[in-house]
């Protein structure tokens, strides 16, 4: 496996346009971290981000997961593209010429696939490490390392994504059409959702769209605002209840690792049948 990761390591190595969308995509999360403990002074009153409690431990490995996952593009346009220049350089033609089987070109794809994930996983947990001892009112090792869990399925979430990415690449063969279909994809996922809301109820919409692959990872980590003690305060005072369940629900656990495995086992497929 290593052989393996090490090729696509180094085909990466020249990829220039990889290194800085990559790069891009770690700078904005540190930057998300640091406009949000910004202090905004608008006459004599003072606001900021991180005295409303975001990045209290342990919220803050809900809502750093959460956020960071929306700038899972960025990854995901490496994936695409790394997919698509093995059709243009016909490197993957090659690859096969010189003795790489189908089966072990689309794992070393898969492995790299892990690197990203576990590389952004590891950053994501540090950088919410130093925010939460920074600027966190509970320091207690119990409260520190409990909701670990939104870390694992940010972690999961990833896999999944790109997986779908990598499959997308190899269906579409271009980078740009193969992004468009991911959009294409996210944009009928929540046609669908409409219409089954129009003609059931919400609640049984939503229990159709967890089986679908976007809606599943999306519900891996819900959104967190409602979940902030201000926004709930002003909730009830407003006579309104949040009973959102927050947590991160085996179920879709499951149905996200069982698209993984699709995704992957159509990539092989494809390429088995596929004339190079």
């Amino acid at each position: 496996m290593l052989r393996l990761l090490t090729i696509e390591l180094q085909k990466l190595r020249y990829n220039r346009a990889a290194k800085v969308i990559s790069i891009i995509y770690f700078i904005l999360i540190t930057f998300i971290a640091l406009i949000a403990s910004i202090e905004f002074n608008f006459g004599d009153f003072h606001f900021r981000l991180a005295d409303q409690g975001i990045f209290n431990f342990p919220y803050i490995w809900h809502f750093n997961t959460y956020i960071a996952a929306i700038l899972k593009l960025f990854l995901a346009i490496v994936i695409v593209s790394m997919m698509s220049n093995e059709y243009s350089y016909r490197t993957l033609k090659q690859n096969l010429i010189d003795g790489l089987s189908k089966k072990e070109f689309v794992l070393s794809k898969f492995l790299t696939v892990l690197l990203f994930s576990i590389i952004s996983t590891i950053f994501i947990f540090a950088v919410s490490l130093i925010l939460g001892f920074s600027f966190s009112d509970y320091n207690e090792v119990g409260i520190i390392f409990s909701d670990m869990e939104y870390v694992a399925a940010y972690f999961i979430k990833l896999v999944a994504f790109f997986s779908f990415c990598l499959f997308l690449g190899v269906l579409v063969k271009r980078s740009a059409f193969a992004l468009g279909f991911l959009f294409v994809w996210f944009i009928g996922e929540k046609i669908l959702w409409g219409i089954l809301e129009y003609r059931l109820y919400k609640e049984k919409a939503d229990s159709i769209m967890q089986f679908f692959p976007l809606e599943a990872m999306s519900n891996l980590i819900k959104e967190p605002f409602t979940r902030l003690g201000a926004v709930q305060s002003a909730a009830n005072q407003l006579g309104e209840n949040f009973t959102k369940d927050y947590n991160v629900s085996m179920l879709t656990i499951g149905i996200v690792l069982v698209w993984t495995a699709l995704f992957l086992y159509w990539s092989y497929a494809i390429l088995k049948k596929r004339d190079l």
